[in-house]
């Protein structure tokens, strides 16, 4: 497991019967999370003085309930990134801590090819990744279907001292905008992927992500430019072990390129316990520079 350490502004504190307690910069949340299925004693005095606790219906969705007062407008920093955190209804912060880990990555590879990368960042949510490869010197395409959130990455942007990076804003459906983009010839040295589990489109179509995912990879496989460089696939579905992903993306890129493919659990450390809890899996497809087999 890959985990996120160097978190300062933020923590998760316990972890107890299908919830997590957590920092986010000064203040104090509660959030469930399926993968917590251990009911270990709540000894930490914070699980019962907390700005703010989730809970799930049983009609879906859910609410938050308010104890103290919180900050109109808190930012939190991971390393240079900046984020504007607020609880949504959907439970989230506004940012995924655990995919810290992914960010480093990127910014390691972008910096170590030496020279002005593409990506393309499907899914993009407020925007984590994009600023990740943007502050590394890449030129990204952040697309995401919700106006609303392309807008909060937006924001972060700004909080980041990013804005007048390369950045192209794009509000779409990310597999219509692929289509388009194969029928415009426009190429990409990474790709970076972090679709939903399951929902539903404009049409009430259902997405299932073990149902798509496949012919997702496919269809990004044609945006790939001649010599690419990564191809980061994220999922928090739990019936997608790392090792599946890993044989999904290796099959269908090795097809046209030469290279590896490396999967882990991703996760953050618990400070109460000392164990790891797992948030999701990354698989990354590493591509050989100079090994592409579509040019022989």
């Amino acid at each position: 497991m890959r985990v996120a350490t160097q978190w300062k502004d933020y923590a998760v504190i316990d972890t107890s019967r299908g919830e997590k307690l957590e920092r986010f910069g000064n203040e104090f949340y509660i959030r469930p999370d399926p993968q917590i299925i251990w009911d270990t004693p709540r000894k930490n005095p914070r699980w019962k003085n907390v700005h703010a606790h989730y809970f799930r219906s049983s009609n879906g969705g859910g609410e938050w309930k308010h104890y103290q007062k919180t900050a109109e407008h808190q930012v939190i920093s991971y390393k240079e990134l900046r984020f504007n955190i607020r609880p949504t209804g959907f439970k989230h912060m506004g940012v995924f801590p655990e995919q810290a880990v992914n960010w480093d990555l990127l910014q390691e590879m972008i910096t170590n090819s030496g020279r002005t990368c593409s990506v393309l960042n499907l899914f993009a949510y407020t925007g984590g990744a994009t600023l990740a490869c943007a502050q590394a010197g890449a030129e990204v395409c952040h697309v995401d279907a919700s106006r609303g959130i392309v807008s909060w990455a937006r924001e972060n942007a700004v909080t980041s001292g990013l804005e007048d990076r390369p950045i192209r804003w794009i509000v779409d459906d990310c597999i219509k905008f692929v289509e388009r983009e194969i029928r415009r010839g426009r190429r990409y040295d990474g790709i970076i992927m972090d679709p939903p589990s399951y929902g539903r489109g404009p049409n009430g179509e259902v997405w299932k992500l073990e149902e798509q995912v496949y012919s997702l990879v496919q269809l990004c496989r044609q945006v790939l430019s001649d010599r690419p460089l990564f191809f980061l696939l994220n999922s928090y579905t739990t019936g997608l072990s790392p090792s599946v992903m890993a044989y999904l993306l290796g099959s269908v890129l090795s097809e046209d390129f030469m290279g590896e493919v490396t999967a882990d659990e991703i996760g953050l450390p618990v400070e109460e316990t000392g164990f790891c809890l797992p948030c999701g899996s990354t698989a990354i497809f590493h591509f050989t520079d100079g090994k592409n087999k579509r040019s022989k």
